[in-house]
């Protein structure tokens, strides 16, 4: 129920060896919401799921999901927490061999011991939901992106979880297929009270859908907020961002040493 928190993200600190990746992550994400992690390539934002999921552990600090502790799982911790969890990769990663229906069949059969009519049942619905029951007999390359993309939401939302992550769902989509991905994620989250989680560059798009925004800079919360917020914000990061302004705290360059140092200039050359 909204105001209920199913994620909650506490002094969270993730490194790669000496090569710090977040430092001092605080986020909640409530029941019922969509969320939406922003932030410039490279930031973290894609690292932040791998931690929901488990996949990764934090080097410091807690990630708890539904009040329990991810990064304390064992093995079957993680499988169980898992099975309540859908995700959405970048560019769907449908299995390519198999049908539109047996993809979207293939967790039910991997984690159930459900019958086969039933999982038929199950997966015609759960196609029929993101508009595509029609297209179950085909196979992945005769899927345009946006279809691919909805058959894997499809997927992600087939054990029926709580909590859904999605990896730059948009990316190369077409404005109808953004436009109607965006509108199955807001409705998809309404009617079956899921919690979704969003890491998206698309800024317009995300901001008609979303109920709050975290933006991730330097490895940190740079702001939040709803969406109305965010578009009147005085922060000068959410505003380069919004706006994709090239000035601004976001940098172009990355940092290194001086150019006279690399190039040698002022050195006396022979």
């Amino acid at each position: 129920m909204p105001g209920d928190h199913l994620v909650d993200i506490r002094n969270l600190e993730f490194a790669y060896g000496a090569r710090k990746i977040l430092t001092g992550i605080n986020m909640t994400m409530e029941r019922g919401q969509v969320v939406a992690i922003m932030g410039g390539s490279g930031c973290g934002k894609t690292t932040l799921l791998k931690l929901i999921s488990g996949m990764l552990r934090p080097t410091s600090g807690e990630v708890l999901v539904n009040g329990e502790a991810v990064h304390r799982m064992d093995t079957d911790g993680l499988a169980r927490h898992r099975r309540k969890l859908g995700v959405l990769f970048q560019f769907g990663a449908l299995f390519t061999d198999l049908s539109v229906f047996d993809n979207v069949a293939f967790p039910l059969r991997e984690h159930t011991d459900l019958p086969e009519e039933l999982i038929r049942d199950l997966v015609l619905l759960k196609l029929h939901s993101v508009g595509l029951r029609g297209a179950h007999a085909l196979m992945p390359h005769q899927l345009s992106g946006g279809m691919a993309r909805r058959v894997a939401l499809a997927r992600a939302i087939a054990l029926d979880p709580g909590l859904v992550l999605f990896d730059e769902p948009f990316t190369g989509l077409d404005p109808i297929s953004l436009t109607v991905t965006g509108n199955l994620i807001r409705r998809l989250t309404d009617t079956l009270g899921l919690t979704s989680v969003v890491v998206t560059h698309d800024v317009a798009e995300s901001l008609k859908i979303v109920d709050r925004v975290f933006f991730v800079a330097d490895g940190r919360i740079a702001a939040s907020g709803t969406p109305d917020e965010v578009r009147h914000t005085t922060d000068d990061f959410v505003h380069q961002f919004i706006y994709g302004e090239e000035d601004g705290p976001m940098r172009f360059h990355f940092p290194g040493g001086s150019m006279q140092a690399d190039f040698g200039l002022g050195r006396g050359r022979a």
